[in-house]
């Protein structure tokens, strides 16, 4: 079993209840129909149900109306929403009449519907923007206890088992944070580990990234890594993390013991955190297209709850996984409680 399929099965064994505001989006009602009918997941579509299921008819869909769906503009909890966003926002004055109006957006019903328990975790974003799905996630659910930043990892399954785990490694922050300071790169690296947990289901081995290897060269960059590596453990003392490392030294056991001796990590590594999204984002793309690696993701971290975001250019495929990773998420956070 492949470690998507794995990620599938953890899911089908646990159900969660996955929230997809974008329910009349035709690939999203497709990947919903495949997860019903696959047991996936506990599927909740937003949008106005008629549209919905003339949607299914005509896409010759068989399995939407096992679905949960829900009309945004009409449903029995609308009013308890609008309180709960007017008590969460009331220190920016949020007003009644303000929460009545956000609550039937369906980005904003979705978080909603998570903060007050009645659903797991969100996909979105294959017809909105990064910001629009993030804005009111932040507002509503926010970040995990202890965590600064939301961050975005990408689960590299590569074709050199003999690195990470069999090959898979998590790359982060890929996606969200452009220059983190040491304390919101600590963060980066606390959420990697957890995500290497719960979604790849491998103890986490963190290599903080720079272009110097324990002193090899000084900069103000690698004082960040430092720093940063330091906090980490501060945090967890329980995690296993160095830095700095140089890739080679994180992966390489040869090139780990010749330049870190006496490193529990270099050489080892299968979670590497890189100093800034830049390098991050180039990483995984190279690695991407020139070592025809799969990259999974972004995986958004850092949140309370999971709540992941899609590229616009998504394919069915793309939803059905995220669906299933949100659920491994939901999982991994309800057994870490």
């Amino acid at each position: 079993m492949n470690l998507i399929e794995s990620i599938i099965e953890r899911a089908k064994a646990d159900k969660q209840r996955i929230v997809l505001p974008e329910g009349t989006e035709k690939r999203t009602l497709q990947a919903a129909d495949q997860l019903v009918r696959d047991g996936v997941a506990e599927i909740i579509l937003l949008g106005n149900p008629e549209e919905i299921m003339l949607l299914a008819q005509e896409m010759k869909l068989k399995y939407i109306e096992r679905a949960i769906i829900i009309d945004p503009g009409r449903h029995d909890k609308k009013n308890i929403y609008i309180e709960l966003l007017v008590e969460l926002r009331k220190k920016k004055g949020m007003t009644f009449e303000e929460a009545a109006l956000l609550v039937e957006d369906p980005l904003y019903l979705a978080c909603l519907m998570i903060k007050n328990g009645d659903a797991d975790g969100e996909i979105a974003g294959a017809q909105n923007t990064t910001g629009d799905v993030l804005r009111p996630a932040l507002q509503i659910i926010k970040t995990s206890p202890g965590v600064k930043v939301v961050s975005g990892a990408f689960i590299m399954i590569t074709q050199t088992p003999q690195y990470g785990e069999n090959g898979t490694l998590i790359f982060a922050d890929c996606a969200v944070m452009p220059n983190p300071n040491a304390e919101e790169l600590a963060s980066i690296a606390l959420a990697s580990a957890q995500t290497a947990k719960d979604i790849v289901g491998v103890e986490p081995k963190v290599a903080m990234l720079s272009f110097s290897t324990k002193g090899s060269a000084e900069h103000e960059m690698i004082d960040k890594v430092r720093e940063a590596t330091r906090i980490a453990k501060e945090r967890n003392p329980s995690l296993q993390i160095d830095g700095e490392l140089q890739a080679d030294a994180a992966l390489v056991p040869s090139v780990g013991v010749s330049k870190a001796p006496g490193s529990t990590i270099a050489g080892k590594a299968n979670v590497l955190v890189f100093p800034t999204l830049e390098s991050g984002n180039i990483a995984y793309k190279l690695v991407q297209r020139l070592g025809n690696a799969e990259a999974v993701g972004p995986v958004l971290q850092g949140m309370a709850a999971p709540v992941n975001d899609l590229s616009r250019g998504c394919s069915v495929e793309d939803i059905y996984r995220m669906v299933a990773i949100a659920a491994n998420q939901s999982i991994g956070m309800k057994q870490n409680k």
